[in-house]
Order: C-alpha cells, then sequence, then structure tokens
C-alpha cells in the first residue's frame, strides 16, 4: 500500500512539471484533472481500518468535481469563449520549470525539519504538499490568462487537499467537503465570467484587465 501511495505521490508531484512546462490549455487543463483522479484515490489508501463511509464519499466526491466536473466546464469555456489556446507566460517555460525544480526541492528541505507523525504512511506525503502548494502559486503569478490562474487555484486546493490527509485518521468529513463546494461554486462562478469576459474583449489576458478604466 505504502508503494502504491508513493507512486501517486510522484505523479502527482510530475503532474505539477507538466502544467509548468506546457504551451497548451488543454494539456494543463487534463493535466490537473489527472492530478485530482490520482488524489482522489489517497483517502481510500491512508485511511487504516478497512474502507469507511465518510472516506468514500470525500473520494468519490473529489473524483466528480476535480477529476470530471471541473476539466469539463473548463474545456467548454475554453471551447464557447473561443479563446487561443496557447498559454502566454510571463516567465518561459524553460525557466517555469527551474523554478519549479527549486521549489520541490525547498519542500523536501523544509519538509525534513519538520516533526514527523507516527502515523504517517508516506514520507513522500508533505513535501508532495509543500512542492504543489508552490508550483500552484508560481503557477498563479507567472501566467496571465484567467484560466491557467483557475488552475493555479485548483492546485493550490490539491496541496491543502494533500495537508489535510496528514490527520486523515482525524479529518471532520464536513469541513473537506465544505472546501470541495466552496471550490465548485468558485470554478463554476469564474467559468461564467471568464466566458463573458472573452465574449467582450479579445483577450482575456489578466495583465490587460487591470488597465481597464470606466
Amino acid at each position: 500500500m505504502a508503494q502504491g501511495v508513493d507512486l501517486i505521490l510522484v505523479l502527482a508531484m510530475l503532474l505539477n512539471f507538466l502544467v509548468l512546462g506546457s504551451s497548451r490549455l488543454r494539456a494543463c487543463i487534463r493535466a490537473v484533472a489527472f492530478q485530482g483522479v490520482l488524489l482522489s484515490i489517497l483517502p481510500l489508501l491512508l485511511h487504516q481500518g478497512g474502507l469507511a463511509v465518510h472516506m468514500v464519499a470525500l473520494s468519490a466526491g473529489m473524483l466528480t468535481l476535480k477529476g470530471f466536473l471541473f476539466p469539463w466546464l473548463l474545456l467548454r469555456t475554453l471551447r464557447d469563449g473561443s479563446m487561443r489556446a496557447e498559454i502566454e507566460p510571463l516567465i518561459g517555460f524553460t525557466a517555469s520549470l527551474l523554478v519549479g525544480a527549486i521549489a520541490t526541492v525547498a519542500a523536501f528541505l523544509l519538509s525534513s525539519r519538520l516533526p514527523s507523525l507516527p502515523s504517517l504512511t508516506s514520507s513522500l506525503l508533505v513535501p508532495a504538499a509543500m512542492a504543489t502548494l508552490l508550483i500552484s502559486l508560481v503557477v498563479l503569478v507567472s501566467r496571465t490568462k484567467a484560466l491557467t490562474q483557475v488552475l493555479g487555484y485548483l492546485m493550490l486546493e490539491n496541496g491543502i487537499f494533500l495537508f489535510g490527509l496528514t490527520l486523515v485518521q482525524s479529518m471532520p468529513l464536513l469541513v473537506e467537503l465544505g472546501v470541495l463546494l466552496d471550490l465548485f461554486a468558485g470554478v463554476f462562478i469564474m467559468g461564467i465570467v471568464i466566458y463573458h469576459i472573452s465574449r467582450e474583449f479579445d483577450h482575456i489576458d489578466t495583465y490587460h484587465l487591470t488597465i481597464l478604466k470606466d
């Protein structure tokens, strides 16, 4: 079981780099969706004492929202809004990957200095959570399109979710479901806003949107 958890966490971290290095929006959306699918398996693997109803509900909710519903909403917004599918980063893709590598190394160094919980099934859980959080912040500040910032927001929640799994034995189900519900509302509203902005303006570059005047 521990090997399966480690494999999922390594794949999740590799998907962070795929988002940083890809120039295509559709590829980034699918990468974040696949990351959500992988992370939805973890509560079932980490929960000790067999399958529990609340863990099954949490995994099913995360799989439905992050694996299917959110990607569908984002791909539909991309298609109906007739947006350009290319990502226009503020820093180049090679530099983004280098920053991502530094963030991942920093996550491992920081996590090695933290006291380890005896209940942790995998030693990769905390560094993977930190790396995902840091790389999501890189995506948020280094990409100009509103849609890519929604992806950064989803990756940020994935990192928070991984941190929550360190307390999987006592993590209250209602808190995590509440976060998922807030995330659903946020992505739904952002999808509608981005769709209408793309119909009124020639682009959805957030750099240009900040200089809009009455």
